[in-house]
C-alpha cells in the first residue's frame, strides 16, 4: 500500500478531472453450469492500464473478466463473468465517461447454455455458438451519433497480420486507437508480464519493443493523452 501510494505521489496528475473505462481480462462462456468457453487472457495488460491511468490522476473504473489479479490501488473494480455482463457495464458507464479502453479478451462466441451439467454419453459433443454483443463496435456507433464523447482505445489480439487487421479495426469500428498484439508471441501477449505492441491511430503506426506491460501502459496512455489534447484543442478552435 505504501509503495503504490508512492508512485501514485511521484506520477505528474496529467489526467486528473478525466474518467477512464478500462475492461481487462477474458470472459468465461457457460455451457452447462459447471462448464465454460474462456480464453489465454489473464487481465495483466488492463490492470496495468487502470493502474498507470490512475497514478496519472485519473477517476478509474476497471470492468474485469475473471481475473486472479489485485486490484490497483485507488480504482474502482467491477467484477463480470460473461460478455453480456462485461456489455452491460461498459456501455452503461461510457456515456460519462472521457476515456474508454477496451484491452478485454471478450468472447466473440458464446454456447447455449444446457440448463444440467451435459453428461458423457456419446464421442462427439456439438456445441452451438451465437455472436456475442461487440462492445467497442456499439461504443463506436453511439459517438458516431452523438450519445457519447469518448477517446476509444480498442485491441487486436491476433495470430498473423496484427498490424493489418488493427488498421481495418480502427476503421470499421470508428475509434481513435487500437492497439495490435501478436498473440502467437511467447513472450508477449496472453499470461505473461511482457508485451510487444503496435499503436495504429489515424496519424499512423508506432512499433514498441518488447518491454514490461507497465511500460506499454505508459506509452498507450501517452498516446491517449495526447488525443484527448488534441480534441480540446478542437474544441477551443470551433468556439
Amino acid at each position: 500500500i505504501v509503495a503504490a501510494a508512492e508512485a501514485i505521489l511521484r506520477t505528474a496528475p496529467t489526467l486528473a478531472g478525466q474518467r477512464v473505462i478500462v475492461s481487462a481480462g477474458p470472459t468465461h462462456e457457460d455451457i452447462d453450469p459447471v462448464r465454460y468457453v474462456g480464453n489465454r487472457s489473464s487481465g495483466r495488460m488492463g490492470f496495468a492500464l487502470a493502474a498507470e491511468a490512475a497514478r496519472r490522476g485519473a477517476t478509474v473504473t476497471l470492468v474485469s473478466g475473471p481475473a486472479v489479479l489485485e486490484a490497483p490501488a485507488g480504482v474502482e473494480v467491477v467484477r463480470v463473468r460473461r460478455a453480456a455482463e462485461m456489455h452491460a457495464v461498459v456501455v452503461d458507464r461510457a456515456a460519462r465517461a472521457d476515456v474508454v479502453i477496451m484491452a478485454a479478451a471478450v468472447a466473440d462466441y458464446a454456447p447455449e447454455r444446457a440448463p444440467q451439467k451435459i453428461t458423457k454419453d456419446g464421442e462427439e459433443l456439438v456445441l452451438r455458438l451465437a455472436r456475442t454483443p461487440d462492445i467497442l463496435a456499439e461504443l463506436g456507433r453511439q459517438r458516431a451519433a452523438g450519445r457519447l464523447d469518448a477517446v476509444l482505445v480498442g485491441f487486436a489480439a491476433e495470430t498473423q497480420d496484427a498490424v493489418g487487421r488493427a488498421r481495418e479495426k480502427r476503421v470499421r469500428k470508428q475509434v481513435d486507437l487500437v492497439v495490435a498484439n501478436d498473440v502467437s508471441r511467447t513472450d508477449a501477449g496472453f499470461d505473461v508480464d511482457t508485451n510487444a505492441v503496435t499503436l495504429v491511430d489515424a496519424e499512423g503506426d508506432q512499433e514498441l519493443p518488447l518491454q514490461s506491460k507497465a511500460d506499454v501502459a505508459k506509452a498507450i496512455l501517452d498516446r491517449v493523452e495526447a488525443l484527448l489534447a488534441k480534441r480540446a484543442n478542437a474544441v477551443t478552435s470551433n468556439q
